[in-house]
């Protein structure tokens, strides 16, 4: 049994889905086929070969999923990176080996000045940057940022395994 990768009307990726429902998406025409590459779809008589890749006749709108601000999902945005120094989770310092939970939190703006828990405003900062900031923004404490804090894409499409050759044209990889 195979997956098929399902697009919406303009070519955007949607999701990864069972040859079964892709088989009955094309039954009620929903969908029309976006290659020549096949899965196929085994039943007790016989296989039925599908298209890999479908793309929906119909635009289907997709809402924009936000993601909540937590001091766990900056730390992994931030893959446990000093944003002002750039030590890693690992690294040795002073003789001192940083582990993940040396890491903190910096708020760019601190709280004491109406900074808030954002992704814009917060960032993943070793125990010397942050206490050598302080209560100060960085501009002030002469610190510069080696990245911009943003708020992590959630739009991405997650797909396991070998990634088929016919996939590849639509995904980002």
């Amino acid at each position: 049994m195979g997956t098929v990768l399902l697009l919406n009307a303009s070519y955007e990726p949607l999701a990864v889905i069972p040859a079964r429902r892709a088989l009955s998406l094309l039954h009620r025409d929903r969908v029309d086929p976006a290659t020549d590459d096949r899965v196929t779809v085994a039943s007790p008589s016989r296989g039925l070969a599908i298209p890999s890749v479908l793309r929906l006749r119909r635009y289907a709108r997709v809402p924009q999923r936000g993601v909540r601000w937590s001091r766990q999902g900056v730390m992994r945005r931030d893959g446990y990176n000093c944003i002002y120094c750039g030590i890693r989770a690992g690294e040795q310092r002073g003789g001192r080996i940083i582990r993940r939970e040396d890491f903190t939190i910096d708020h760019l703006i601190p709280r004491s000045r109406g900074g808030k828990n954002t992704w814009g405003n917060t960032a993943c900062a070793c125990p010397t940057c942050n206490q050598r900031k302080g209560d100060r923004t960085p501009h002030e404490a002469g610190m510069t940022l080696r990245w911009e804090p943003k708020t992590p894409r959630v739009d991405y499409l997650v797909a396991s395994g070998a990634t088929p050759t016919a996939w590849k044209v639509y995904l980002e990889i």
